[in-house]
């Protein structure tokens, strides 16, 4: 049996397994967990929601989970974008979301040594890392969606980007367990990694939310003293000193995932007291029955969107608890433990001069 994880002081096994709990309680008998009962499904949060199942040992209900991507792939390897119990809600492709499985298969395999389970899950994250390629930019990033018609959209988004870098160096992670080479995506891994770290116009100005400011760091981008500087350098904006994170820097609206996901990323820096702070400040968003509200306005402590408790948000706070308290073999995922470093081979400008590797990239995402 795997441990549960807990963080002294803040949460104790017994409420990180209720938030767990919580989420098998939503997911459907085909193996979908829809962001609430009744509500729609999206494969990136989907697999968020599955990789906190396993760490508190619901392998039977996170195996459902898996099964349930592998069975609504389509035939170019990507995932619409928005599924319903029964039908489609949004059928554009984001590739951000058809890469996750990959995160979510190395977790498992991490988690469980079950080799044999990464084996039966290797045709799927390889199929969708070939489409989310298949759009990448000459400047390494990667284009956001394709739209309902099949038309690309012209620009890529910075958080779906560090997102998709990490979701490779977890696959080029499993692609080396199971014996497969696969040095096109180290190359688009190195390719994407520069352009996260060093060439922001790549990226649609988003920079009012809060994900564009930690996700570079998150997905190991960006490491070392350059990631403490981009954190230092937007705390104030995006941190709500005593109850989270923002989800936009514009608005006194604080989100339950967005200030777990940004524990996951000070973790991978080490900066525990912070993180600490942020996962304790996040608890005044819990329910008694371990779920979460998606957020909370302030000061009005009005719950937004009104009365939502999202499982993916339960499975953001499970996977920050498990960083911290490093509980299972899988904890140290987004610190980038046992994940390969990039190779980065992006071409310079003709006449410009070689960029050194960054330093500190042991691990690709945090």
């Amino acid at each position: 049996m795997r441990a549960v994880p807990e963080v002294p002081g803040i949460l104790t096994a017994a409420q990180v397994l209720a938030t767990a709990r919580s989420i098998a309680d939503v997911q459907r008998a085909d193996g979908m967990i829809p962001w609430f009962p009744g509500g729609h499904c999206d494969p990136w949060n989907h697999v968020e929601a599955a990789m906190a199942l396993t760490a508190c040992g619901f392998d039977d209900e996170a195996d459902r989970a898996y099964r349930w991507l592998v069975d609504n792939q389509l035939p170019d390897g990507s995932w619409f974008n928005y599924y319903l119990a029964h039908g489609i809600k949004d059928p554009r492709l984001d590739t951000n979301v058809c890469a996750y499985l990959a995160a979510g298969a190395w977790h498992r395999y991490v988690s469980t040594g079950d080799a044999a389970g990464l084996e039966s899950l290797w045709p799927a994250v390889a199929a969708g890392i070939d489409f989310v390629l298949r759009w990448q930019r000459p400047d390494g990033s990667i284009s956001w969606s394709l739209d309902a018609s099949g038309r690309r959209e012209e620009y890529a988004l910075l958080t779906g980007s560090s997102s998709i870098y990490h979701s490779l160096r977890c696959a080029v992670a499993t692609a080396e367990a199971l014996g497969h080479e696969r040095p096109d995506w180290e190359f688009a891994a190195g390719r994407l990694a520069h352009a996260v770290a060093h060439d922001p116009a790549a990226f649609a100005p988003k920079v009012e939310f809060a994900m564009d400011w930690y996700y570079p760091v998150l997905s190991g981008a960006v490491t070392g003293a350059a990631a403490h500087a981009l954190i230092d350098r937007s705390w104030d904006a995006f941190v709500m000193e005593g109850f989270g994170v923002r989800c936009v820097s514009t608005g006194e609206w604080v989100t339950a995932a967005e200030t777990a996901e940004c524990v996951l990323a000070l973790d991978a820096l080490e900066r525990d007291g912070e993180a600490r702070d942020l996962l304790a400040w996040a608890q005044a968003l819990r329910n008694e029955d371990g779920t979460y509200w998606t957020g909370m306005v302030y000061p009005e402590e009005a719950t937004y969107p009104p009365l939502e408790r999202s499982t993916y948000t339960a499975g953001a706070m499970v996977l920050a608890a498990d960083a911290l308290g490093r509980a299972t073999p899988a904890s140290g995922l987004f610190r980038g433990e046992g994940l390969p470093t990039h190779l980065d081979l992006t071409e310079p400008a003709p006449g410009a001069p070689v960029e050194p590797a960054l330093p500190g990239r042991a691990g690709m995402p945090e």
